[in-house]
């Protein structure tokens, strides 16, 4: 990254209390600088490939590093959410530009993770990016959920499966339960979720051998909007059929 190239990239906010309050955790400077180095290369990235209209710093803050970090933050606190294995293996499902694989991998540097896109352009920002912030403890695959889902090497292999902003519920339960051990969980990040939503996907995930543990509400800190995270357990393996064929879990589903 050249110097002229921070040129007016403003410096994100710390946000401390925030953390803590809302998160009860907060970053050290190793990974605030880090934090930091994210958004330079998003903002960077951004004048090349069109990666996030999430831009501003506050915004990019709340948006993108505290609602990935809103997914994993509360399995250190909520009993029912434990996962046994450790240090965790965990997968990112349609990470796009790295969201909330980067920022969950900042924060747990002993964890190990997968981030997977089938865009290359998207995949080939987050290789460099990885580099950039010298990260060692994940790598990025161009791949789509429904193939890796049946690869041998992937499937029922990983202790926490992550998916954000990629398509239906259900077609989402499709796409990541597949990858995760019996015992692990896979995370949901929603936005609007009605009791609607949750009798649609109850049944999904039934079929795909596992349950609803939890679903979590929040209010973003700043927007005061509200997330969810819908968490799902893994308890028995899943029928080989699935995932289905590429295409078929968005067309039909479960």
């Amino acid at each position: 990254m050249k110097d002229e190239d921070l040129i007016m990239i403003e410096q994100l906010p710390a946000m401390l209390d925030l953390w803590q309050a809302t998160l009860q955790w907060q970053p050290g400077d190793r990974q605030l600088t880090q934090f930091q180095k994210l958004y330079e290369a998003i903002i960077i990235g951004n004048r090349k490939h069109n990666l996030t209209r999430i831009t501003t710093p506050e915004d990019f803050w709340e948006k993108h590093l505290w609602d990935s970090l809103l997914g994993v933050a509360i399995l250190n606190t909520e009993d029912k959410l434990a996962i046994p294995d450790s240090p965790r293996q965990v997968i990112d499902i349609g990470t796009g530009a790295g969201f909330p694989g980067l920022p969950v991998a900042i924060a747990n540097p002993d964890w190990k993770l997968t981030l997977v896109d089938s865009t290359h352009k998207k995949i080939a920002f987050v290789e460099k990016t990885i580099a950039q912030l010298g990260l060692k403890n994940l790598y990025a695959l161009v791949e789509r959920a429904e193939t890796i889902g049946r690869d041998p090497h992937y499937r029922e292999s990983y202790d926490l499966a992550l998916i954000r902003a990629v398509g239906k519920p259900s077609v989402c339960a499709e796409y990541i339960l597949p990858l995760v051990k019996v015992g692990g969980l896979a995370i949901l990040y929603r936005g609007h979720w009605e009791e609607e939503d949750t009798f649609n996907l109850e049944s999904a995930v039934s079929e795909l051998g596992s349950k609803i543990e939890l679903i979590h509400a929040q209010k973003t800190p700043i927007t005061e909007s509200i997330r969810h995270c819908i968490y799902l357990r893994k308890h028995s393996p899943i029928a080989h059929k699935y995932p289905r064929a590429v295409g078929v879990p968005n067309q039909k589903p479960l």
